[in-house]
């Protein structure tokens, strides 16, 4: 931990109130700053009394006036201004423990710290939550965070989650709930662990403890489950009842409380062969973060910007390349585009997941290497639309270390980083040449 300050940003309330760099930030109107969940909770307030240590050991105070919300302005060592916390669990399904050696090193950290879930939106198992943390989510009222379920049978959550102690976070989660504490839950189904009567459990825990809403997602495996616990993917069956559950849940939900409080991801009703829900289905895509209603929003979008739009020239030819699971459905929005700019010249390709195994299927999980040889292969390319999330947060790399620009090069045509909005994908589309 340290809350020493690093700097203190030019122009800002800190700076006007006299705080310099090396000064370390111990209270904040009386409370002590352990934390950035604390500097930012406890520095929200328009009068902010701070109290300080000098880099030679004395103590001084200041009161600090702000608009309400604004930053204080100052920085430390850390975003966190404590070490992240890696999770303690060794879960089934886990998908880090699934990748090949030989990847960029922080592909493999394992991250389960409460502040990044409601910073950031990470999701937690809330293991390595403490008491002191907990009561602090509740008398702040820190809201929302995101957090792993996957089943309430407390031995069967002790087993997946590979912690024999993980059987605490269901108390928290309980605690939470009984707090009003907004939560955005998510299961991973795995096959014979805890679909079925397990599933239903879960849901029904859920529903009376009045959880926030959650997502249900198919286990993701890769070819290189090598010395793990044997899992088997949804298939077809699988995966329609999963729907059926969720969907009797939901529907008991909404005659009690008003809201569907579970969702399944576009995956399932790809791979179960169902059309996918209308759009009040998804509650204002409460998680879409997860893959729930991803395809019905970008649907929306897209035809929503496509009556827009003017008859003009024709654009310049493009492929469309993804994953297997959404080919057809992008093959669709293509169509309906063509149908209503007949000038449209494009084509969508599905790129099987070598890198990962085939059993991969998602757009977001695809590599620039099973891209470039692949797409190399599709004669007459024109432009190579790619969807944002294939890249990874924040950076122009694909999760294997390719960059846009070597992808762009091995193809020899120009690749285009589409946004994740129907309209941006129908922009790109009817672009014109030059």
């Amino acid at each position: 931990m340290s809350t020493i300050i690093t700097s203190v940003d030019r122009h800002s309330p800190a700076e006007h109130a006299g705080i310099h760099a090396g000064e370390q930030l111990l209270t904040i109107n009386g409370h002590p700053i352990v934390d950035v969940l604390d500097y930012r909770f406890y520095g929200y307030d328009p009068v902010s009394h701070i109290q300080l240590k000098t880099p030679d050991g004395q103590e001084r105070s200041l009161t600090l006036r702000k608009a309400e919300g604004q930053d204080l302005g100052l920085n430390f060592d850390t975003y966190l201004m404590d070490e992240m916390r890696s999770c303690a669990n060794h879960c089934v399904f886990c998908f880090v423990d699934q990748m090949p050696p030989g990847m960029r090193q922080t592909l493999y950290f394992k991250d389960d710290d409460a502040r990044l879930s409601f910073l950031l939106g990470n999701y937690i198992t809330l293991t390595n939550l403490t008491e002191r943390e907990a009561q602090r989510i509740i008398d702040l009222h820190i809201s929302p965070i995101n957090v792993s379920v996957h089943a309430t049978d407390p031995q069967l959550h002790c087993t997946m989650l590979g912690n024999k102690d993980a059987a605490r976070s269901l108390d928290y989660i309980k605690a939470f709930c009984k707090a009003g504490i907004v939560m955005n839950g998510q299961i991973v189904v795995c096959p014979g662990w805890n679909d079925g009567d397990q599933l239903r459990r879960t849901l029904r825990d859920l529903t009376e403890w009045e959880f926030s809403s959650c997502s249900i997602v198919p286990v993701g495996i890769t070819k290189y489950r090598k010395g793990l616990a044997k899992l088997r993917p949804v298939d077809a069956d699988g995966a329609r009842d999963i729907i059926a559950i969720a969907e009797a849940f939901g529907q008991e939900n909404l005659r009690r409380f008003g809201t569907r409080r579970f969702f399944c991801a576009d995956e399932l009703f790809l791979r179960a062969g169902m059309e996918l829900p209308q759009e009040d289905y998804y509650e204002g895509y409460r998680q879409l973060e997860n893959g729930v209603g991803m395809l019905r929003s970008l649907e929306q979008d897209f035809l929503s910007a496509m009556r827009m739009e003017e008859h003009d020239e024709a654009p310049s030819p493009f492929t469309i390349a993804t994953g297997t699971a959404a080919a057809p459905f992008m093959t669709y929005l293509l169509e309906q585009a063509r149908a209503y700019f007949p000038a449209l010249r494009g084509q969508v390709i599905a790129v099987e997941n070598d890198f990962f195994g085939h059993t991969i299927d998602v757009a977001g999980l695809l590599t620039g290497q099973d891209l470039s040889a692949q797409l190399r292969r599709v004669p007459e390319l024109g432009r190579v639309l790619l969807p944002l999330h294939m890249l990874r947060h924040g950076e122009n790399v694909f999760l294997d270390d390719y960059t846009v620009e070597r992808l762009s090069a091995e193809l020899n045509c120009p690749v285009q980083i589409v946004g994740i909005d129907g309209g941006d994908l129908l922009d790109a589309m009817l672009e014109r040449e030059g």
